[in-house]
């Protein structure tokens, strides 16, 4: 939970919320919190969070961005059950019984029939089809991590069949996006369902190394500091953070900074800078990286940066460093 409130703290100062001020609003001290043996942050204070999160970074679906910006995150959790995984399915069944070093809010349980297999979260208390903000905004962000847990256990980006919610979402569109299905309402329900093929899948080992090699590179970056920073660092940030499946587009950039496409495009265009370019910015950083680490396929780094064909990943490369990625590696 600590982990939890302190990354939500950090996505919404990255939204441009002050800090001081969300702290100071939601009766939070981060300074506190960060301690080894820290008091547990009460129920009233979380509600607070995330309220004034949502408030201050003008997103009433913060807990959907909030979400979507995880995938590191999602992947740590991933990394506490793989050892002991040897399928997707066990590794979701292994990850339920975590679920209350999240929250105490809700349980996750797992069903299966012969041609899908459901994670379901069942709330401790019934909130009907109203549930409070903080409890929808927690339900958003429980629900897009599967998804990327999901992803990260079998390295490529898994559409569910079904997505349900108990509440009417404000904004199906956006819904729909993050999900990559569209939200059906179903009274008393919270549940994902996804087709049965991927529950005896093994995990990649392989790949999951290579996502942890991405992770040690993002801790490793210096921490951002909000108010000195153009927009186009705060992008090249935030991809580097979520670009283990490949770097976001355009449209899912501007969804999560809550601006248009157009706009994202004409701020950049002020500060002398195309997202494209950005986008290449960070494929070439991490390219590099993951080749000088040693001992990982081309084809799955390939993978891991979103290109299908290795033939396209080596055509990119030679573009940005006037090198194959096979003559790189023996440099």
């Amino acid at each position: 939970m600590k982990q939890l409130v302190l990354s939500m703290i950090a996505y919404a100062v990255q939204r441009d919320a002050d800090m001081v001020q969300l702290c100071k609003l939601s009766g939070i001290d981060v300074a506190a919190l960060k301690k080894q043996h820290a008091a547990p942050v009460s129920a009233q204070q979380l509600q607070d969070l995330w309220l004034n999160a949502s408030r201050l970074t003008n997103d009433p679906l913060f807990g959907l961005h909030f979400g979507e910006s995880l995938q590191p995150a999602a992947l740590g959790i991933v990394g506490q059950i793989i050892q002991s995984s040897a399928t997707v399915g066990e590794a979701i069944t292994h990850a339920a019984a975590l679920t209350h070093l999240v929250t105490d809010l809700v349980r996750m349980e797992i069903s299966r029939s012969s041609k899908a297999f459901a994670v379901k979260l069942i709330p401790a208390q019934d909130h009907g089809a109203t549930p409070p903000f903080a409890f929808r905004q927690l339900i958003d962000l429980l629900m897009v991590m599967v998804i990327h847990e999901l992803d990260g256990l079998l390295l490529e980006k898994i559409t569910p069949e079904a997505v349900r919610l108990a509440y009417t979402v404000p904004d199906p569109a956006e819904y729909e996006r993050v999900f990559r299905c569209k939200p059906i309402k179903r009274n008393g329900e919270y549940a994902l369902v996804f087709d049965i093929k991927y529950w005896e899948e093994p995990l990649l080992t392989a790949n999951y190394e290579l996502q942890e090699l991405l992770l040690r590179k993002v801790s490793s970056m210096p921490q951002p500091v909000p108010d000195s920073q153009n927009l186009q660092t705060r992008i090249y940030n935030y991809l580097i953070a979520n670009s283990y499946l490949g770097v976001s587009s355009l449209d899912d950039i501007a969804a999560n900074f809550n601006v248009s496409p157009r706009s994202l495009q004409r701020k950049l265009k002020e500060e002398g800078v195309k997202y494209q370019d950005i986008a290449d910015a960070v494929r070439r950083s991490l390219a590099v990286y993951y080749i000088s680490s040693g001992n990982y396929p081309l084809k799955d780094i390939s993978w891991m940066l979103g290109y299908n064909e290795l033939s396209a990943f080596t055509r990119a490369f030679k573009r940005w460093t006037g090198s194959t990625p096979v003559n790189y590696q023996s440099l």
